[in-house]
């Protein structure tokens, strides 16, 4: 099992470096298993009609959200696994803005959408326990930036914390009437 550290900033693009100092220093796989329980506690405050909630027009609703980090999970995970396998093809980048859109949630309820989650998020966390620390800082180039497996790991969580906070502060703290 590993306990990698918070990676340091040569490890990946800038843009991701919010992220990781959200998370704080633990290691990857602790980040993970907490970020994870953060998730479910906010899930089961959010009533199910409040899926459809946007905060403002032309946002994403509260469903759009959690697919989202459904989705950047499931690339973010790939990367990492490609990476570590030393697959040394550069990965193209994805805009989530269209695979929001792709993904239609208004036939899914929150509930679906948070199992998926749950389900991705496990298996990240097998994926990471199961790489050696001799993987942790293979690097690839993943959207034209050069990132870390360590530096992946470091990433989801973060990211998912991210949208945690967006979560409570644009669409919780204004709960439709």
């Amino acid at each position: 099992m590993n306990t990698w550290g918070p990676p340091d900033t040569s490890e990946c693009s800038p843009f991701y470096r919010g992220y990781i100092e959200r998370m704080g220093s633990t290691d990857v796989l602790a980040a993970l298993e907490h970020v994870g329980k953060l998730t479910e506690e906010l899930l089961q405050r959010i009533p199910p009609h409040m899926a459809g909630h946007r905060y403002a027009e032309g946002k994403w609703t509260i469903s759009e959200v959690f697919q989202h980090l459904v989705d950047c999970e499931r690339i973010m995970q790939y990367r990492a696994l490609r990476f570590a396998r030393n697959d040394a093809t550069e990965l193209p980048g994805f805009e989530e803005n269209d695979y929001a859109l792709e993904a239609d949630t208004s036939h899914r309820t929150l509930r679906e959408i948070a199992d998926e989650l749950a389900v991705v998020r496990r298996s990240t966390e097998l994926l990471f326990r199961s790489f050696p620390d001799k993987v942790a800082l293979r690097q690839g180039v993943a959207n034209g930036n050069p990132v870390t497996v360590r530096a992946l790991g470091w990433i989801i969580a973060g990211h998912t914390m991210h949208h945690l906070h967006i979560l409570q502060q644009r669409y919780l703290s204004h709960e439709p009437s």
